[in-house]
């Protein structure tokens, strides 16, 4: 059954593509691009207006709320992953073996929660060429990109902004050590971690020589959160003089294809990496966490038009009644006006924002923006 939609998507008279490209790049549009970044899972269980029409994930909820279609292509990571599976329990938690590797401690109940990690599958350089040869093999058949089944699905005439991923360089390799065994690791085992890092951007390259040349892409993305609200949880040494140049290959071959939109998704404190992902072809920072970066317009004055953000949309104003809501857009109105940011809520909404008032935050963004 199809779900019936609670908003009409904004009126313009661009396509989303077009409003994305343009806004992106600090040209003039109809209105600013309309999306946000997801809910948790709690939020489809206890808001009721979710609830009664049947909502269950982000994908139906943007479709829910009106927002501009956007889209894209995955890249192949960890395969096979490794098969999940559930060591031991207790009355309150279960300890399980993820995707990842990890040993993870979660609650029993499923309720959305960062789990307690345990301890990793890679423990030496040993493991790692094990994990290497059984999981990272470039020539897996799984790897191999289909550029004509991706353009049969995403035609080069649509009307939405088509997204090519260009993977993780770091966040995911602290996902398979764990934090602290990260932290260690570049210590201790510094050739292994670089030969991590080496080995998630040929993957990445290969994916790219072979969809870039048939797909006209209209942004690239990433995932890294390798931040937290104090800061980078890696060196800024160690990021720029392993993480960079392998962002500098990646960002000559989106260039080559003219893609000139790459955005990287990181949580926390970004402000002390920000140099270092501009200088590797990282353009745009996603969502941009008030409470670790600030506020969004404090950095779009320090470093001008090379830095795009979008998100930047303090969670924690939800929370805080229709008064801070307001206040708070109307902060950032002037840097939407300006191009290169697309506002919206700085990580999943939180469940217990009421939903009405978070009904009231999407009116008041389509009065500013729309």
């Amino acid at each position: 059954m199809k779900t019936a939609a609670i908003r009409e998507p904004w009126p313009g008279t661009l396509t989303a593509r077009e409003r994305f490209r343009r806004q992106m790049r600090h040209e003039p549009v109809d209105r600013s691009f309309n999306m946000e970044f997801g809910y948790w899972n709690e939020n489809f269980k206890r808001w009721p207006m979710f609830r009664e029409n049947g909502v269950r994930d982000n994908a139906q909820a943007d479709r829910f709320f009106g927002f501009d279609p956007i889209a894209s292509v995955r890249v192949p990571w960890m395969h096979p992953p490794f098969p999940p599976e559930e060591i031991s329990r207790t009355a309150t938690t279960r300890v399980l073996r993820n995707v990842d590797g990890l040993l993870a401690e979660v609650p029993l109940d499923g309720h959305d929660t960062i789990p307690h990690f345990l301890s990793s599958s890679i423990q030496s350089p040993a493991d790692w060429e094990r994990v290497k040869a059984e999981r990272f093999d470039r020539a897996h058949p799984a790897r191999r990109a289909d550029p004509e089944a991706i353009r049969r699905e995403h035609p080069d005439d649509r009307d939405y902004p088509l997204g090519v991923d260009c993977g993780s360089m770091i966040g995911k390799i602290r996902d398979m050590l764990t934090i602290e065994g990260l932290a260690y690791a570049v210590h201790d085992e510094p050739v292994m971690v670089e030969d991590m890092v080496e080995t998630s951007c040929l993957l990445i390259e290969d994916f790219l020589d072979t969809v870039l040349p048939a797909i006209r892409f209209d942004f690239a993305s990433g995932w890294e959160d390798i931040c937290y609200n104090a800061g980078p949880l890696v060196s800024p040494v160690f990021f720029r003089e392993v993480v960079v140049p392998r962002y500098r290959r990646i960002r000559d071959k989106l260039s080559a294809h003219g893609i000139g939109i790459w955005w990287i998704d990181c949580d926390g404190d970004v402000r002390p990496l920000i140099a270092d992902f501009l200088d590797g072809g990282v353009n745009t920072l996603f969502p941009w966490e008030v409470n670790g970066s600030g506020h969004p317009g404090e950095a779009l004055k320090k470093w001008g038009p090379e830095l795009r953000i979008m998100g930047g949309v303090d969670k924690m104003c939800l929370l805080r009644g229709r008064d801070e809501i307001r206040r708070y857009l109307e902060s950032i109105a002037p840097y939407v006006a300006r191009g290169g940011y697309i506002p919206f809520c700085d990580h999943r909404c939180p469940p217990d924002v009421d939903p009405e008032d978070y009904l009231f935050y999407l009116d008041l963004k389509r009065e500013y923006f729309g």
